[in-house]
């Protein structure tokens, strides 16, 4: 993660509150980030994640909080600071360009409207051409464009506008999937180059686990948790954020003492995360499952109800006990076919369930 030992946050967003009528959109919500970070908001739709994003941008009023950039408060109930006031570069997912002018004039546009001398403009201008590789096209329209050659224009006129804080409101969905790798890696490879600060909303947790330092997982206006991309991949705090990972499956049961039980009683296993008992959930990830053998202590058994082909393994897909499960395997099983396999004990996570 970037160096987070500067003065002030580029960003500090204290007890946001935004309401629609009796719904609250915006639960109190503390988020810090800091120069340099690049963090991902992801969460289903309604999750709040593009208001928390337009809330910093100044696009719309919180009813409550205080949002701070780069050491300047910018909303309160007491000060107010318009969007153009606030310095803060937005790529959408429509790339929002003006079909009438080139990409040059684009670019120079809203530095013109700054009335920014030339000299400045210039320079801004070229080396956002140049870092973007967009040179050669420099005088085409939007119409002669591709969509990801779109996008690219709509992200160096932010990089020309040199934006204290970056916001990318599902800046790839409009594009193609092999267009989206590449493009996607482009554009960290820019935002990492030039330094910036970037909070990246997006529906795809593998895109958000590809381009993030922290991702906070949203929910109903909440944060169930904000950390790295590894630290929720291994240790999801509960069993919405392993839920919502959708790799990941859940099997219901029990946690008791140093075993988890899964429903029925019919299967014990140990596990490695902290103690809990109750109703509780076992998270399993797809490329955990070994041979039964394996694990003797952590057997699973189930009954294949679907095995698809994924260049390096069979996804199988296994009814075991009232659950249905993912798992990467090396050879082919035909969907009928009952396996066992095993968990390793220190891949094993439980969950408190409904948590």
């Amino acid at each position: 993660m970037p160096n987070s030992t500067t003065a002030s946050p580029a960003l500090e967003c204290r007890k946001v509150l935004k309401l629609l009528g009796d719904k609250t959109v915006l639960a109190s919500l503390d988020v810090t980030v800091h120069r340099g970070e690049v963090v991902s908001l992801v969460g289903a739709s309604g999750s709040g994640k593009t208001t928390l994003l337009r809330s910093i941008a100044g696009l719309i009023a919180p009813d409550d909080g205080e949002i701070e950039l780069m050491g300047d408060l910018v909303w309160s109930k007491r000060r107010k600071v318009p969007a153009e006031d606030r310095h803060i570069g937005m790529v959408f997912q429509d790339y929002a360009l003006w079909p009438h002018m080139t990409i040059v004039q684009n670019l120079r546009f809203g530095l013109e409207a700054q009335h920014m001398k030339a000299d400045e403009i210039n320079r801004r201008v070229d080396h956002a051409l140049e870092v973007t590789r967009l040179g050669p096209m420099k005088d085409r329209r939007p119409s002669q464009l591709s969509g990801g050659q779109q996008q690219r224009v709509a992200i160096a006129r932010c990089l020309a506008a040199r934006p204290r804080l970056l916001l990318l409101d599902e800046p790839l969905s409009n594009l193609d999937a092999a267009l989206r790798d590449d493009l996607r890696a482009e554009m960290v490879r820019l935002i990492r180059a030039e330094g910036i600060t970037a909070i990246y909303v997006t529906h795809d947790q593998a895109e958000a686990m590809a381009v993030s330092d922290r991702l906070a997982v949203m929910d109903r206006g909440t944060i169930a948790q904000f950390a790295s991309p590894q630290e929720i991949y291994e240790a999801p705090a509960n069993a919405f954020v392993a839920k919502f990972l959708g790799g990941f499956s859940l099997l219901s049961g029990r946690a008791e003492g140093d075993g988890f039980v899964t429903g029925g009683g019919a299967m014990r296993l140990r596990y490695g995360s902290h103690r809990i008992s109750g109703d509780a959930v076992l998270v399993v990830r797809p490329e955990d499952g070994r041979p039964g053998d394996s694990h003797p202590e952590n057997r699973l058994r189930g009954e294949v109800i679907d095995s698809a082909y994924q260049g390096r393994c069979w996804r199988l897909m296994l009814k075991v006990a009232s659950d249905v499960v993912r798992l990467d395997w090396p050879t082919h099983v035909n969907p009928g076919s009952a396996i066992e396999f095993s968990l390793p004990p220190d891949r094993c996570t439980v969950l408190q369930a409904g948590a």
